[in-house]
């Protein structure tokens, strides 16, 4: 059912609505606010061209789609716990790790159920009778293949509900979102790293002035500078300097994307350094340079330590989590699909589930729930050396 709305444009978005949200968004993307402040500006400049009464708006951990923050509006009372619970549990309707697979991922519930949205879970028994609305529409905010959050918008019954051409609208910015929660996390990481003494194997976080000097570094980022090759305040290598004018690119609108690079230190490591406009008063704008150890998401370490798996049987979860399957998992693995199936049976064994849905909620609540709303990574995975972190 949902891809109608790709085709049909009966309840067209107001034009100059469209457009001057867009614009705002767009700007909004670049300007380096953290993400939870970026997601409310972003929220209000949304809310012209698509109204809305209520909206979930979260960080999504691009290693396995799994919620990791949230902020919500006109939503009394959040139930994050019942959420979760439908979430990754009990529902199966336009969930954000499947609207992430999804080429369009933005879902209208009334369009998924063929009209009748009680088939969802979290709307007969969460959105309905708690929140107190009729509509939902979702979207998971994807920059390239990664899925950095995710969006719930509602309205309330006596609504006409969601249009295709309002999820159209949804859908062509939500790149633009999805940009703004990635720079947002890195702003968020670098404001913290220059409040508290950073340990030397954590992100390190270095600050260029508007001139283009740096203006402060977090303890380790000397060390770091000099793995890449330069001196912190003499001679930044070229892994910063053309990742902070990637960023002033970025934030004069000449290119959409977050500087990203990777790149080996002189002792053989693999660093990843990204850079972000950060938001402050005064003229010109500041960078922040984040450097941090390359690999996979803290997630999978955690899980094969708490399950007991081997290195492989991590990797077939890891790509389980990503919601690959097992004809999908044989090939990125280089495995028979027999010896995928052997793994996962193994892998069932140890984390006491019976299915790949069972191990997604039990990574979940062992990994997530009890961590959510706490400090958020510039990876997307939660900062356990924050002092804020859950």
């Amino acid at each position: 059912m949902y891809p109608v709305w790709q085709v049909l444009h009966t309840y067209p978005v107001r034009t100059f609505r469209a457009e001057a949200a867009r614009a705002g968004i767009e700007t909004l993307s670049r300007a380096g606010l953290p993400w939870d402040m970026f997601g409310m500006e972003a929220l209000d400049v949304l809310g012209r061209a698509v109204p809305f009464e209520g909206v979930c708006f979260a960080t999504i951990d691009p290693a396995t789609t799994l919620v990791t923050s949230s902020i919500k509006v006109g939503i009394d009372d959040p139930c994050e716990e019942i959420f979760a619970h439908h979430e990754y549990v009990e529902d199966r309707v336009s969930l954000f790790t499947d609207l992430a697979r999804r080429d369009v991922g933005v879902s209208i519930l009334h369009d998924e159920t063929a009209g009748d949205p009680h088939r969802s879970s979290r709307f007969r028994e969460l959105i309905e009778p708690v929140f107190g609305f009729g509509h939902e529409m979702r979207v998971a905010m994807k920059a390239g293949r990664k899925t950095w959050g995710g969006m719930a918008v509602y309205r309330a019954h006596e609504s006409s509900g969601f249009s295709p051409a309002e999820a159209d609208f949804v859908r062509s910015v939500s790149g633009l979102m999805a940009l703004g929660v990635r720079a947002g996390l890195i702003a968020t990481t670098a404001q913290a790293r220059t409040d508290w003494a950073a340990p030397l194997d954590g992100p390190a976080v270095v600050i260029f002035d508007a001139a283009g000097d740096v203006e402060m570094a977090t303890p380790g980022a000397e060390q770091r500078v000099e793995e890449l090759g330069g001196s912190l305040w003499t001679s930044p290598p070229p892994a910063l300097t053309s990742t902070v004018a990637a960023a002033r690119s970025l934030q004069a609108g000449r290119t959409g994307s977050v500087p990203r690079l990777t790149v080996r230190s002189r002792t053989g490591e693999w660093l990843v350094v990204h850079a972000s406009p950060l938001a402050g008063r005064g003229e010109g704008t500041r960078i922040a340079v984040t450097i941090e150890k390359a690999g996979a998401s803290a997630l999978f370490p955690l899980v094969v330590a708490a399950f007991g798996l081997t290195g492989r049987e991590g990797d077939v979860v890891e790509r389980v989590l990503r919601g690959d399957s097992t004809t999908e998992i044989a090939r990125r693995l280089h495995l028979s699909p027999y010896t995928v199936q052997d793994h996962l049976k193994s892998v069932f064994a140890k984390a006491g589930v019976t299915s790949r849905r069972e191990l997604m909620s039990t990574v979940f609540f062992d990994h997530y729930a009890t961590r959510k709303n706490g400090a958020v990574g510039c990876d997307g995975w939660f900062d356990d050396a924050a002092p804020d972190a859950g």
